[in-house]
């Protein structure tokens, strides 16, 4: 039976998620977000919309990153 890549949890219904040449394999979008969604540089939070970038830096939100100095960010609308 597959295995959850973050938890452990042998799962039937899991499913696999590809990002940047690697493949996971999870039995939850718990699980999914907390492997593999970035966090913001300022607060820490998961990013799990489309949040803000700057140089390879995330933000989870333009008011973020401005906090940390970026000010020309804008959240997407």
């Amino acid at each position: 039976m597959p295995r959850c890549d973050q938890c452990g949890n042998e799962y039937d219904k899991t499913f696999q998620v590809m990002k940047d040449g690697r493949t996971w394999t999870f039995d939850s979008f718990e699980c999914a977000i907390e492997a593999a969604a970035p966090r913001c540089e300022h607060c820490g939070c998961r990013i799990v919309g489309h949040g803000v970038e700057k140089g390879g830096v995330f933000y989870c939100c333009a008011h973020c990153a401005g906090q940390e100095g970026v000010h020309e960010l804008r959240d997407r609308a």
